[in-house]
């Protein structure tokens, strides 16, 4: 089975090239929220959790590829779907306790982010994803 290693290899790769809304490389916010994990799953489930969302790579992928069934369904509820109300999809990724710190991660990096020019609106649905989850 494969783990934090390849995932960390894998999102380097799959994120290569993109940047965040201040133009800073993405996979620094990938990192970020990684970090934040306290276990090697959870960390490995961080280092993905935008991997289906923002690139080529599918579910089914990473299924191949070896993940975990637990790993690939934390991704999965980590993973907003086209046409999906963003609070669903929070309280979604909350129903899963693998995702659920990786997306309360990933809310207070995306907060801390928000500082560009019309960043209000995206700060104050964060804020309100944090208070969903019991986190604001």
């Amino acid at each position: 089975m494969i783990g934090l290693n390849e995932a960390i290899t894998l999102a380097v790769s799959a994120h290569a090239g993109q940047t965040d809304k201040s133009g800073e490389p993405y996979i620094l916010h990938v990192l970020r929220v990684m970090l934040a994990q306290k276990d090697v799953e959870a960390m490995t489930v961080a280092a993905l959790h935008d991997i289906v969302e923002d690139t080529s790579i599918t579910l089914a992928d990473l299924e191949e590829a070896g993940w975990s069934a637990r790993v690939v369904a934390a991704v999965d509820a980590l993973t907003h779907r086209d046409g999906e109300d963003y609070f669903d999809f929070t309280r979604r990724a909350a129903s899963d306790e693998l995702a659920k710190p990786v997306k309360i991660a990933d809310l207070r990096d995306n907060l801390r982010q928000a500082t560009d020019v019309g960043a209000q609106d995206r700060r104050a649905r964060y804020l309100k994803a944090l208070a969903l989850l019991g986190e604001a």
